[in-house]
């Protein structure tokens, strides 16, 4: 194996012993992790993914940042995934 597949793999056994011990604490303390809004998210986008309107959703991402419907909808996506909604 060459070195940089081995640094490779070696960070990906870190990153997956690191995200287990993360999970182990969240359990133990009892806290859920809640991510944060980025600074370009819309609440009226927010509020529509967490009511289930991603059509309404989709709708308010097309009219703030005038883009098509593919766009839009993919934004709205990437929005829910990151935010876990």
């Amino acid at each position: 194996m060459p070195a940089m597949e081995y640094e490779v793999a070696a960070l990906r056994q870190r990153i997956a012993h690191l995200e287990g011990q993360v999970a182990f604490l969240y359990r133990h303390f009892g806290v859920t992790f809640v991510p944060e809004a980025g600074p370009g998210d819309d609440p009226r986008i927010i509020e529509g993914i967490r009511k289930g309107d991603t059509l309404g959703a989709i709708k308010v991402y097309r009219d703030i940042n005038k883009v098509g419907l593919e766009e839009a909808r993919a934004a709205v996506d990437e929005i829910r995934g990151r935010l876990g909604l």
